[in-house]
């Protein structure tokens, strides 16, 4: 299928709301797939960074004036 002009091309012979949408609708689902799971990492990792913090702080020793 040839085109003659850009207008032609995004038109798609009448189609083009149903194909760019079906475009955008498939690029924005592709784009979730990697920045979700990318998301949740980085919030897992900084939930575990704090938790770490957390216990290293419970498990130090008491000073010396405490005695």
């Amino acid at each position: 299928m040839s085109f003659d002009n850009l207008s032609d091309f995004l038109a798609m012979g009448g189609h083009g709301l149903y194909v760019w949408s079906s475009f955008a609708l498939g690029l924005l689902i592709l784009i979730g797939n990697v920045l979700l799971p990318w998301l949740k990492l980085k919030a897992t990792r900084n939930q575990l960074q704090r938790e770490y913090r957390r216990q290293a702080n419970q498990n130090t020793p008491a000073s010396a004036s405490d005695t």
